[in-house]
């Protein structure tokens, strides 16, 4: 008959090494999402609570621990979209998935960066991981635009300069800690960019003097009327602008 205590001998190196594996991975998590690509693998394994030599043993090099610590979250955005391409109203089902994608993504350090090199670096020897969410965000894209939604012009080259773009910018604006900063605002404005018929982007208006006039179109400041009725508008583009606004909506 076997003998048992062998039997506990061999598998309980392989429950420790299960378990250390599991705490390199959980680690490399936390520290990726702070500090993306820049930790080095002595703070994975100090957080750990292991040695390098054990994180190596699992993890031969810090592309295939990031790749490993990321790819997950990658491939859900991937599934979630390809799940999404089938529903209606493609339009606002394009501008959702882009604006939870940045929202989920600007928290975390470690997909910022593999949004951002995705297809290559970290991601070139990866299952496809990159190349997968690209093409299912593509066919959102494709959607919105036979949809009349999203403007034609705009390719994935486009599509994605915008989106590691707006990363950037609303991790830039999160970490200025204002009230004004608030989140989304970046966002916001890339999906206004992308739609087929954008509407104007208001900015937030400076800080002006009391009862001070502004332009209805563009919000510059108008001078002071000395006699007649106050100015509506900072010059002759402003008021065509309006015009032919004021068209469009009286059309049926």
């Amino acid at each position: 008959m076997p003998d048992g205590g062998a039997a506990r001998e061999v598998t309980a190196p392989r429950a420790d090494a299960r378990r250390n594996r599991a705490l390199v991975l959980q680690a490399a998590r936390f520290a990726f999402e702070e500090m993306g690509l820049g930790v080095p693998l002595g703070e994975i394994a100090r957080r750990a609570g292991v040695g390098a030599g054990t994180v190596y043993r699992h993890f031969p090099s810090k592309d295939a621990l990031f790749r490993a610590a990321v790819v997950d979250r990658i491939e859900l955005f991937t599934d979630t979209a390809r799940d999404l391409v089938d529903a209606e109203d493609a339009g606002a089902v394009f501008f959702r998935f882009l604006a939870s994608v940045v929202r989920l993504t600007s928290r975390n350090k470690a997909l910022c960066d593999a949004l951002e090199t995705a297809g290559a670096g970290p991601f070139a020897p990866s299952p496809g991981a990159g190349r997968d969410f690209d093409e299912a965000l593509e066919a959102l894209l494709t959607r919105a635009q036979q949809a009349g939604a999203v403007r034609r012009d705009v390719g994935m080259t486009d599509l994605r300069a915008l989106l590691v773009g707006c990363l950037s910018m609303e991790r830039a604006r999160a970490a200025g800690g204002s009230e004004v900063d608030a989140p989304g605002r970046m966002t916001a404005l890339m999906c206004d960019a992308l739609r087929a018929r954008p509407s104007v982007t208001k900015l937030p208006p400076k800080a002006g003097k009391r009862n001070e006039s502004r332009c209805e179109v563009c919000g510059a400041a108008l001078a002071a009327a000395r006699t007649g009725r106050p100015a509506r508008y900072c010059g002759g583009a402003c008021r065509q602008k309006a015009h032919r606004a004021r068209g469009r909506t009286r059309r049926p």
